[in-house]
């Protein structure tokens, strides 16, 4: 079995929650930044600092990006020619060309490459995948998923599109490829986007119309609010035999409401289980000790940016924009592990 020693590259929001899942594996720790903060997360997790990249990445045999989204691709190539095993915190990239770029370089070197979509690893997502699986809800007609949340403001790279994206690519994107995971590839997508989206930025707001291939209408709508804004998340499903609903806010969380408009049995309410970081690390890490693939690949990496670009597309020209299908031959060249 492949020894765990993780580079992570970055000492920021996400670091910080990566750092305690990588640790409760048994994980050899180092942490690098550029931006003065790899020493403080040192000292509070009892890890250690590097003190260039370079020699984060000779050491590693992981590499966990937790960078601006900009940077991913530069340091993704260079953990592969490094012989490190690479998650990355999402999006891959920004631009689709990058995230292929990121898809090859892993095939090249005969390494793995996991984006951190981390909300395939909520439970209350879990749950609505599984409804849907097993037929509970029936053919599935719509679907509606919210995010809310404060303006990112602890890191003014967020308030640039160039760097992150604006909140299409950053934060809707979770729900995007949400809406992919549950009804398959997405042929169009209509996005808007509103709000004060340079710094500082204190308010942003986005929805996109999603159109998949199975016929389903998905929508995503995401807020970055004031301070004060809770950080909440919703979705609303609608199928033939009924629909499921979850706020995370809401006691139950979790409501799914049969054909006759009662509430049904059937799927259990609250979010029971692990926390999603470290459930997601598990699976990666099994995965790149030599275990099963885990839920979420490269290539629903690269369908991510796609679909994201597409929506920046669409917000720039108020037309539906239609999206390339991940399953193109130029697209599947290799296995995207």
């Amino acid at each position: 079995m492949k020894r765990l020693d993780v580079a992570i590259i970055g000492a920021g929001f996400i670091a910080r929650t990566h750092v305690p899942a990588w640790i409760a594996l048994g994980a050899r720790v180092r942490v690098f930044s550029i931006d003065g903060q790899a020493a403080r997360l040192a000292e509070e997790f009892g890890i250690t600092e590097a003190s260039t990249l370079e020699e984060a990445l000779q050491w590693a045999t992981v590499v966990d990006i937790c960078t601006p989204s900009v940077t991913h691709r530069d340091i993704a190539l260079a953990a592969f020619a490094a012989g490190a095993e690479v998650l990355c915190e999402k999006p891959l990239a920004l631009a689709p060309a990058d995230a292929l770029a990121m898809t090859h370089a892993a095939e090249k070197a005969g390494r793995h490459l996991y984006p951190g979509h981390v909300v395939r690893f909520f439970p209350a997502y879990v749950r609505l995948r599984d409804a849907i699986n097993s037929g509970a809800l029936g053919r599935i007609a719509v679907a509606r998923f919210t995010r809310t949340g404060r303006y990112p403001t602890w890191s003014p790279w967020f308030a640039d599109p160039a760097l992150s994206g604006g909140i299409v690519t950053d934060q809707m994107l979770h729900d995007m490829d949400i809406a992919r995971w549950l009804f398959g590839e997405v042929v169009t997508i209509h996005a808007t986007q509103r709000g004060h989206l340079a710094a500082p930025a204190p308010v942003a707001a986005g929805s996109a119309t999603l159109t998949h291939a199975s016929g389903v209408i998905s929508q995503v709508l995401g807020v970055w609010g004031p301070p004060a804004t809770p950080f909440r998340y919703t979705f609303h499903v609608a199928g033939s035999n009924g629909t499921l609903t979850h706020d995370s806010l809401a006691h139950p969380s979790l409501r799914l409401i049969g054909k006759t408009g009662a509430e049904a049995d059937g799927v259990p309410t609250g979010d029971f289980g692990e926390d999603p970081f470290a459930a997601e690390i598990r699976e990666f890490a099994a995965a790149f000790q030599g275990g099963p693939a885990p839920r979420v690949s490269a290539l629903d990496g690269v369908a991510a940016v796609q679909i994201a670009a597409a929506a920046r597309q669409s917000v720039a020209t108020g037309l539906a924009v239609a999206v390339e299908d991940t399953s193109s031959p130029k697209l599947m060249e290799g296995s995207y592990r």
